[in-house]
């Protein structure tokens, strides 16, 4: 597409110069060489299956911590979550639950956690986004989103919304994200960081 754009806009540049008489070079003028321009392209992303395991050495971590953490009597504990490229494979295989995320969901609500999901994503796709989660295996008490005219930085937003969920009664036992702004500005035990190979997994 980006070569078909170019190529128009050099025929329509080419039928302009002829529209106001500018003169063609002529068909035995020497070519003029172009400079040649550096361009250092941008590393690739790892393998699906790299990132995957990539992804289970955290979550064994993470899963080892809330088995020691959980259950909690006498408190309400909370485990939250980062969506995408996170609880979701959003850059390798968008609407798929990643594995060893969506386990430790399950084992941390097994052993009495409450599930809440923590996401900059905007508020008008809440519907559709909690139709993706369930529909892989999800369940929750609730989804942070952000609200309509919030334009907050990611960790400012998040950090707000997990202040509220300890408002609401919760104890924050483990944050996980992908991105330094899911688990920066504290309101959590522990946080554990997914791969995001230097911001390439946004």
């Amino acid at each position: 597409m980006r070569t078909v754009i170019l190529r128009g806009l050099m025929l329509a540049a080419a039928g302009s110069a002829l529209a106001t008489g500018v003169a063609a070079a002529p068909a035995n003028a020497a070519p003029v060489s172009a400079k040649p321009v550096s361009a250092v392209a941008a590393p690739a992303l790892p393998s699906y299956e790299t990132w995957l395991a990539d992804v289970k050495t955290v979550t064994d971590q993470a899963s080892a911590y809330l088995g020691t953490r959980l259950p909690a009597s006498g408190s309400k504990p909370a485990l939250v979550l980062d969506i995408d490229n996170t609880a979701l494979q959003s850059k390798y295989k968008p609407y798929d639950a990643t594995p060893t995320v969506l386990a430790l969901a399950r084992q941390a609500k097994a052993a009495g956690a409450a599930i809440f999901f923590v996401t900059a994503r905007p508020g008008i796709i809440e519907g559709v986004t909690a139709v993706n989660l369930s529909a892989v295996g999800y369940t929750w008490t609730d989804i942070y989103t952000r609200p309509t005219f919030d334009f907050s930085d990611n960790q400012t937003l998040k950090t707000k919304a997990r202040t509220d969920i300890e408002r609401r009664g919760y104890t924050i036992v483990a944050n996980v994200g992908n991105s330094a702004s899911d688990l920066g500005g504290g309101h959590a035990e522990r946080t554990f960081k997914l791969p995001d190979y230097d911001g390439r997994l946004d």
